[in-house]
């Protein structure tokens, strides 16, 4: 993040600091200063800390210090305000670069050198210059692919849990990911990949990740760890977008963004907020989160008149696995969808443990279709999910009533439902093209009686369908 003053600002420097409440100074009888200015904080050891301003009340405004107030004291301490906001240099250099959460390079290469210093908490979009999302993105994961598609310029959040593996699958996405479904593989596509409050362990298998699938040379990595200032985690996601707008509406490139672990976010936006002693909402976490992630969920979208595309991939874990936590309740009615992942299959082994049934894509019926993946996709995907939601309750009935009391048709949707999830849900790290998702869903429909492929038209099951040879077994 670099620091610029504005020629026509004047810079003002205070030393009327009347409070230190953990993260933030609160500075008596100021005037003339903005909401999220920057500002230099000089402790009594003559070291300069970056702050920015997070309220004004008349007279008084409340700072919050980026690396914390350890060392700072009432009376030896300056404040000086530079009349300028948080901004993120940003060039095509940035590409295959690990940045920290404030965009400064950690991974020991030179400074970027900027084509133009950005704000990072980026302007809205007009609605009247929104285009619609309607192109696929091909993620090479079956379940998402072929039934959760994901769109250009959608925003779609993985929904974890604590043990489940959302970083494995975040990282396949994006070293695997890339637009269009058939012949539109090579327009320019770029990954934004910022992990907000991760551990060591996990920074060092994202970053080796990322390498050995080589996708770093069009990936930017912005990398919150969990012990860095717990501030850095309210900038990392707002730093990464704001490289991700640049690469998407200077240099039209789509750009898919990896956000890991919102919940972590929403942690630190919490700890502020009671660092600022506001009335706790839901949870005690501060009542306006709602209009915060929105705030960064609504930056992903597609522009008229621009070729670029900005695609968000939103990971969260869900306290206690509860999708009624405020932090995915609110994030529902924010964007356009959701992936759950289910502790049930990652018992049994697969991966990714996609839980389909109460998963949604809002855009993917905008986002298929011929030209863009199969004809037969929408069909498809509504037999699958026919078929498979009717396994879920005859297994409850099972455990009642044991499977013998079942018919041979029951007994065969059964089976199918038992290939599904480790055929095609259960993919493990292979990488598959949309042909080869469909591929797959017909010779699990193969298996099934053509009578009861209700959901697709006959022409498809002419077309597609195959006979199970002589000997074959069946769905199981």
């Amino acid at each position: 993040m670099s620091q610029k003053t504005i020629p026509s600002m004047v810079t003002k420097e205070y030393r009327t600091l009347s409070r230190i409440a953990g993260p933030l100074l609160f500075i008596d009888r100021t005037e003339g200063i903005a909401f999220n200015e920057i500002v230099e904080i000089t402790g009594p050891d003559g070291q300069v800390r970056l702050a920015q301003v997070l309220e004004i009340d008349r007279d008084r405004g409340v700072v919050q210090v980026f690396t914390g107030t350890s060392g700072l004291d009432l009376v030896h301490t300056r404040a000086r305000f530079t009349g300028d906001v948080a901004r993120l240099d940003v060039s095509l250099s940035m590409l295959g670069r690990v940045l920290n959460g404030f965009g400064t390079p950690i991974d020991g290469g030179s400074p970027i050198i900027p084509e133009f210093s950005l704000d990072i908490n980026g302007l809205p979009i007009n609605p009247a210059y929104r285009d619609k999302p309607n192109e696929f993105i091909q993620t090479g994961v079956s379940a998402i692919d072929g039934l959760n598609t994901l769109a250009r310029g959608q925003k779609l959040p993985i929904f974890s849990g604590a043990g489940l593996p959302a970083n494995k699958l975040a990282a396949q996405i994006a070293a695997h990911s890339h637009v269009g479904g058939s012949g539109d593989s090579q327009q320019p596509f770029a990954v934004v990949f910022a992990a907000i409050g991760i551990t060591h362990r996990e920074a060092s298998f994202f970053l080796d990740q990322f390498r050995a699938g080589g996708a770093m040379d069009r990936t930017v990595m912005f990398i919150n760890q969990a012990d860095d200032p717990a501030i850095e985690r309210l900038f990392a996601p707002r730093a990464a977008l704001t490289a991700a707008e640049y690469l998407a509406f200077t240099h039209d490139r789509h750009v898919l963004v990896i956000l890991t672990d919102l919940t972590n976010y929403c942690e630190a936006l919490r700890e502020v907020a009671a660092a600022r002693e506001e009335v706790p909402g839901r949870r005690g976490y501060p009542g306006y989160m709602y209009s915060d992630l929105a705030s960064i969920y609504e930056r992903a979208g597609r522009l008229r008149g621009k070729k670029g595309s900005l695609t968000q991939l939103i990971i969260l874990n869900m306290p206690d696995d509860d999708i009624t936590h405020p932090i995915p309740d609110l994030t529902g009615y924010i964007t356009e969808g959701q992936i759950v992942l289910s502790r049930d299959m990652h018992r049994k082994g697969i991966f990714p443990p996609i839980d389909v049934l109460p998963s949604l894509s809002r855009l993917m019926n905008a986002a298929i279709g011929p030209m863009k993946t199969r004809a037969d996709h929408r069909a498809v995907a509504d037999q699958l999910y026919t078929f498979y939601a009717e396994a879920r309750d005859l297994r409850r009935l099972v455990a009642i009533i044991g499977e013998a009391a079942l018919s041979p048709e029951d007994q065969a949707t059964l089976s199918f439902a038992e290939r599904f999830e480790h055929e095609f849900i259960g993919q493990g790290t292979v990488n598959r093209s949309i042909e080869e998702t469909m591929a797959l869903a017909w010779d699990l429909l193969s298996g099934m009686p053509a009578q009861r492929l209700k959901r697709i038209p006959q022409a498809f099951i002419d077309q597609y369908r195959r006979e199970q040879p002589a000997g074959k077994p069946g769905p199981r």
